[in-house]
């Protein structure tokens, strides 16, 4: 290994360092840390060196191979969380104003029980389904590949038949159900079992997004481009499609009670009697309003945002300045225009300018 090399390990090993000294390895939700290290994660560190819990640990060091697929996952998960959230108020980056001595990636959203918990659970679950799977189907695991159970039969009548690499999504979900999914009767304290219910719940309306979302591709076969015949396999959805879906489903999601008997149910009496499906999100606590700053919490608040003053919409100044107002500044932008291959041999451009208003949240 050349001296640059080492330096660059000896750097990454350092930067782990000091997240484990920060962020100890038994704090729920430290796993999705490893999506910030999208640089990846050299195996000389090994499993036990990574901020997971015990179980994961323990699972990390019996299928190593899937590490790769575990930070993909995590990465996957707050990049749409972030993209989901960019014009709103809370907007997925409370990391980045979360207190040093804070444990979880998320700060105070990932223990706070409300809707934004709700949708980091069934994001960061649902992102470690689909970059598993997309591993399975690459055929980058041993144990795993395409579906099996979909490769022989069709429909004779409508003239098609499974063929192809269908994405095994039910081994996705069955190992992000073991990675994530911590048992009930291992927790003390009622609010502790309620919000480990919740956040079980919410994993698992991550993955059924996933599954929900699954597509039938069909490839024609016939002469002259003719399609006599069809070859059909599952494919999951685009990452992006089911974040969409996750955030509609947060819009929706379902306030629970605190106080759990033999299973969770909603808060208000007069609702009781609606049942609770296994893909709605759920939460106990409403949401602060994120409007101002809580260093105590890590809300960085909205001061300084950027927002759209002709919308109506959660990007617009009136609501994400939360009624505050705002400020208006000309930003100038230089930059190279009808540009102009001359001959022989170089491009001749003009030097374009344009101004923009730009409007912060006061």
């Amino acid at each position: 290994m050349d001296r640059a090399a080492l330096l660059g390990l000896s750097r990454l090993c350092a930067l782990w360092a000091a997240l484990l000294t920060l962020f100890p390895c038994g704090a729920q939700g430290n796993w999705m840390w490893l999506g910030i290290a999208s640089f990846g994660v050299p195996e000389k560190l090994g499993c036990a060196s990574l901020p997971l819990n015990s179980r994961q640990k323990e699972l990390c060091k019996r299928k190593p191979y899937l590490l790769p697929s575990i930070c993909e996952g995590a990465r996957l998960g707050i990049q749409e969380c972030r993209s989901q959230f960019r014009y709103e108020r809370w907007n997925c980056l409370a990391a980045a104003a979360a207190p040093p001595d804070t444990s979880p990636l998320f700060g105070y959203e990932l223990s706070s029980g409300t809707k934004e918990t709700a949708f980091i659970y069934a994001v960061m679950a649902a992102g470690l389904v689909h970059s598993v799977t997309r591993s399975c189907s690459a055929g980058n695991m041993t144990e795993c590949s395409c579906d099996t159970t979909l490769q022989n039969g069709g429909s004779a009548r409508e003239g098609w038949h499974w063929g192809g690499c269908s994405d095994d999504v039910q081994y996705g979900m069955w190992f992000s159900r073991k990675f994530l999914d911590f048992p009930i009767r291992n927790t003390t304290g009622k609010e502790s079992k309620v919000l480990l219910a919740m956040n079980l719940h919410n994993n698992e309306a991550g993955r059924q997004a996933v599954a929900k979302l699954m597509s039938l591709d069909c490839r024609c076969h016939g002469v002259s481009g003719s399609c006599a015949v069809k070859t059909c396999w599952k494919t999951m959805s685009s990452f992006e499609k089911i974040g969409r879906l996750l955030k509609d489903k947060y819009e929706n999601s379902v306030q629970i009670s605190d106080k759990i008997k033999r299973k969770m149910h909603r808060r208000e009496k007069d609702q009781r009697k609606i049942p609770i499906h296994k893909d709605d999100l759920l939460y106990v606590n409403k949401s602060p309003n994120y409007c101002v700053e809580d260093k105590k919490l890590g809300i960085p608040g909205t001061q300084g945002r950027e927002c759209n003053r002709t919308s109506e919409g959660a990007d617009g100044c009136n609501l994400l300045c939360c009624g505050r107002g705002y400020n208006t500044h000309v930003v100038r932008h230089v930059e190279r225009c009808e540009c102009k291959f001359i001959w022989c041999c170089y491009v001749r451009c003009r030097r374009c300018e344009s101004m923009t208003d730009v409007h912060t949240c006061k």
